[in-house]
């Protein structure tokens, strides 16, 4: 595992971390610096943005909803957040619960109107802007949806703000509440959390760095933002270790009952990111054979790769900070797909 984090370090990344677990062994390994220029390691079960990978905990929430019965998969948008999703096309009386978690909304994606995530100059003009929720899907209508609900797939960032939208509206508690009551304090995460606007990460962290696409070299420091561009979609702080826990408790059947969790688990054709993807989780392939289910994550300097078998026996989660390059990801899937197919 060393020799595989050491290889994602060599594809540009200023700082890597990675940690596996499973009934017989677990292992660490973490290569490169905690802050560019520095020779200062990166730190031990450190915090970082985990970006899209905060789509399972939304996930999450959203089916113990409907395990309760308090919420269906096929109700519409519009039964829970009446006029909220309309013009351009967009039409949330045609769009399911269902259709949101999988992308096939048809729904335009909110992450280009972010100026703090698109460029240097609107980092630093708005890294510190606060959004509603209702702004930000007022904002992704302005543009056209790209397909009719449910005759495509697309991934985007607004159908995952909707969901967040919608546990509010079911429950009555900040969406942030519900994944701290219902997954993190439950499993004991101690170390992950679900800000609103606060920018800072507490606690041992490396920084993040992000050159928007000009130039080489790590970018200019970014650890510092108000993620509240990205609730339920992408604003969760946690740890490798964390991550683990989370995804063999969900795989290992602690946080949904089977038909949840099946349902979860039901997949199709994600042409966008070459994998399958169910409700907020994706089936990737082994190397050895056969899948695994995790995700991909990124928000502005940190990008991580998680996964788990099927069984949730074996877990192993990747975090890189930097720039890097098109070899990071890859790098990082390589080691992902390796340390789950050792258990095979």
């Amino acid at each position: 595992m060393q020799q595989e984090v050491d290889a994602i370090r060599d594809t540009g990344a200023v700082g890597v971390s990675a940690e596996v677990t499973s009934p017989d062994a677990d292992g660490t390994a973490r290569a490169g610096t905690a802050e560019s220029g520095t020779h200062r390691p990166m730190p031990r079960d450190g915090r970082f943005r985990i970006g899209s990978a905060t789509k399972t905990f939304t996930a999450t929430v959203v089916l113990q909803l409907v395990e309760e019965g308090r919420l269906s998969l096929e109700d519409t948008v519009e039964q829970w957040l009446p006029g909220v999703v309309e013009g351009n096309g967009n039409d949330g009386r045609n769009i399911s619960v269902r259709q949101l978690l999988q992308h096939t909304s048809g729904i335009p994606d909110i992450k280009p109107d972010i100026p703090s995530l698109n460029s240097t100059k609107g980092y630093r003009a708005e890294r510190s802007r606060t959004y509603a929720p209702e702004e930000l899907v007022g904002l992704a209508m302005r543009h056209d949806r790209p397909f009719p609900p449910g005759r495509g797939w697309s991934y985007s960032n607004t159908n995952y703000v909707l969901a967040a939208m919608i546990i509010e509206k079911v429950t009555g508690e900040k969406w942030a509440d519900e994944v701290k009551d219902r997954i993190i304090r439950p499993l004991g995460l101690k170390h992950t959390s679900a800000p609103d606007t606060f920018p800072f990460i507490q606690g041992p962290h490396a920084r993040g760095y992000a050159a928007f696409g000009a130039g080489t070299g790590p970018g200019i420091d970014v650890t510092a933002l108000n993620p509240s561009m990205a609730v339920g979609s992408g604003s969760i702080i946690s740890t490798t270790h964390d991550l683990n826990s989370f995804y063999a408790a969900l795989l290992g059947g602690r946080l949904l009952d089977p038909a949840r969790l099946d349902e979860m688990t039901t997949t199709m054709t994600a042409p966008e990111l070459g994998v399958a993807y169910g409700l907020g989780i994706a089936e990737i392939e082994l190397p050895c054979g056969g899948t695994y289910f995790g995700h991909v994550g990124e928000l502005l300097g940190y990008r991580m790769w998680g996964g788990v078998t099927r069984d949730g026996s074996r877990t192993a989660v990747v975090y890189a900070t930097g720039e890097g390059s098109k070899g990071t990801g890859e790098a990082m899937s390589t080691l992902v797909g390796q340390e789950l197919c050792r258990s095979r």
